[in-house]
């Protein structure tokens, strides 16, 4: 591992911590969390740059639609051209209005959801894949979970390791991990690999010399 010795999870998060990657960011990395916004982040997200998300996310905003009841009641062209800045925007607003839809009449309310939602029933919905479901649980519900994805998966292949699928990924980044506040632990973990990924990341190369004084 090009004289990179990581062996768990919990010490990859240590040989980030000190790289301040989360320096001027939002206290669980995930804008507003414990918000509906999180969820519409989550499915707009997918396949796209987060600064297109963010233009998304404001026309959403200022046409009052992040939350989870307005959104529901809303003209769905609107709610379409809301979306279209993120990419697969028929998919996409099809996707969000129809989990609202889904959430509401399982849970009631959105407060309902954050608590008694699981990941098997994100699961089911439309458009949502192992990557959301754990997003949503940890940024919006406050879940003890942890968020994997491709940056996660890169990083990891450019440590030496080579792994299946999405659970054998997060399996070995929860390794290690122990005590209280597992929840933000979590939560900036998978920031500070994206935020790493974002500065080292050039040309397809993962540049590991911020771990060689491990």
């Amino acid at each position: 591992m090009a004289g990179v010795m990581i062996d768990s999870g919990e010490m990859l998060y240590h040989a980030l911590e000190p790289l301040k990657l989360l320096e001027n960011k939002p206290p669980l990395w995930w804008p507003n969390p414990y918000t509906f916004e999180v969820v519409a982040g989550a499915i707009l997200t997918q396949n796209t740059q987060w600064t297109r998300v963010e233009v998304s996310l404001e026309y959403l905003r200022s046409n009052g639609l992040l939350f989870l009841e307005t959104l529901v009641s809303a003209d769905d062209d609107l709610v379409v051209e809301c979306v279209r800045p993120s990419g697969f925007f028929n998919a996409k607003s099809k996707n969000l209005k129809l989990l609202s839809e889904h959430i509401i009449e399982s849970f009631g309310d959105f407060e309902s959801f954050k608590e008694q939602v699981s990941r098997s029933w994100l699961l089911k919905q439309r458009g949502i894949g192992p990557e959301s479901a754990d997003a949503i649980l940890c940024y919006a519900c406050g879940r003890e979970v942890m968020v994997v994805d491709k940056y996660t998966q890169q990083l990891l292949t450019a440590l030496g390791y080579d792994f299946d699928d999405y659970d054998e990924v997060q399996s070995w980044c929860l390794q290690g991990f122990k005590g209280e506040n597992l929840h933000e632990q979590y939560a900036r973990f998978h920031g500070m690999i994206v935020e790493y990924m974002k500065r080292y990341k050039k040309g397809g190369r993962v540049d590991l010399s911020p771990f060689t004084a491990l």
